[in-house]
């Protein structure tokens, strides 16, 4: 049996309208009973997991939260951070300098939620709604910028994006990793650091390897999550290049896709 299993949030736990169907407690439930450590792995900030978690009994028991797509790993039963790697302040300013330029929403988080100058932007409202969090407008974005966050973010159409993220890797790759979650949000972390990395930190901290792993995800950023699992299972909302990369593909999160797939993969296995 898999003794870690990765869950992705958004289009993989959630529904669209960012519920956790009952069937899918129920499995979830079932192989935490089984010893199966529940790792949900997100490009959310910390303050959009932690109700997730809470929903599904983590908070305050074993469990592990991967924020800010893996720029942060945080114990639920201690409520303690486990693993931090963070982009240096400079960074996060020439990043934000360029999305003003270019007239692009950058947003950032404090304790409470979304910061940006941008609030009305579709896109931080996108953000915002998908981890329950609400925004703050502040004038000025890089000002309100003076600690290394685990993650920032850039917003907005795709192919603005794709240029974006070009010229920004030209000044600041060697420092950073630019990458997507959705065509419209653009993440920028420590260099070097992902969700899949950040897994293979969980499991060095609990002597595991890759073979005792099972994720299950729907987007861009699993895909690299799904080369260090010895299960990858890929929702059937995906899009055709994230299923290419996976092991098997499960029904979508309208579906139950998860409880399906933990169902298969997890709990037949212990019967």
């Amino acid at each position: 049996m898999y003794k870690v299993l990765a869950l992705d949030l958004d289009g993989t736990l959630t529904t669209e309208e960012k519920r956790i169907t009952d069937r899918t407690k129920k499995a979830i439930a079932k192989a935490r009973e089984l010893g199966c450590h529940i790792t949900l792995a997100s490009g959310r900030p910390l303050l959009g997991i932690k109700h997730v978690a809470a929903e599904l009994g983590l908070m305050g028991s074993e469990g592990t939260i991967l924020a800010y797509n893996g720029g942060l790993l945080f114990d639920t039963k201690t409520q303690s951070t486990l693993w931090q790697r963070t982009v240096d302040v400079q960074t996060i300013h020439t990043c934000f300098s360029y999305a003003r330029k270019h007239n692009l929403a950058a947003l950032s988080y404090n304790e409470v939620g979304a910061i940006t100058e941008m609030p009305d932007d579709q896109y931080v409202i996108k953000e915002a709604f998908n981890n329950a969090i609400p925004i703050t407008r502040v004038e000025d974005l890089i000002y309100c910028s003076t600690e290394p966050m685990p993650k920032v973010m850039i917003v907005g159409e795709h192919e603005l994006l794709k240029k974006a993220q070009k010229d920004l890797l030209s000044q600041v790759g060697d420092k950073a990793d630019i990458g997507f979650s959705e065509p419209f949000f653009m993440e920028i972390t420590a260099k070097g650091v992902q969700k899949a990395s950040s897994l293979q930190v969980l499991l060095s901290l609990f002597h595991l390897t890759e073979d005792d792993l099972m994720v299950i995800g729907d987007g861009l950023n699993d895909i690299p999550m799904f080369g260090v699992a010895g299960l990858a299972v890929a929702m059937g909302n995906a899009s055709d290049e994230v299923k290419s990369h996976a092991h098997t593909i499960t029904a979508s999160n309208e579906e139950d896709g998860v409880a399906i797939a933990i169902e298969r993969y997890i709990l037949s296995k212990s019967s």
